[in-house]
């Protein structure tokens, strides 16, 4: 189930993150986080591991490396973000709302719903 952004963990620090994975994998859903990074930067991280009999579908898989890429050139997040087969990190993300709507869309876009990504990162940025 697709986790909204104002119930994105926020997975600042060392606890915080080891609370919100055991979470996830306790849950057996796709891990979701959004941490802060200092200087008011945040990163945006998910992990298809802790939901081990989800599957990501190739056109899933796709729309978030594209999305992840029109980010990177539109200079949003930063050139060292990727997105795997398995795992997402976006780097720099300049607001704890612009991260936790990218989180939301991203971690929808992992459980098939595309739209609210293709919301959050037009092809036109």
């Amino acid at each position: 189930m697709p986790c909204p952004a104002d119930r994105i963990p926020d997975a600042t620090g060392m606890d915080a993150f080891n609370a919100a994975c055991k979470a996830a994998k306790e849950q057996r859903v796709v891990f979701i986080s959004v941490e802060e990074q200092g200087s008011s930067l945040w990163t945006v991280k998910a992990d298809a591991l802790t939901a081990p009999q989800h599957t990501i579908t190739a056109t899933a898989q796709d729309a978030v490396r594209e999305a992840v890429a029109l980010l990177i050139r539109s200079r949003e997040i930063r050139p060292d973000s990727s997105a795997g087969p398995v795992d997402v990190v976006l780097h720099d993300v300049d607001s704890e709302g612009r991260a936790r709507e990218l989180a939301a869309a991203l971690h929808a876009a992992l459980y098939g719903d595309l739209e609210p990504l293709a919301r959050a990162v037009p092809p036109t940025i």
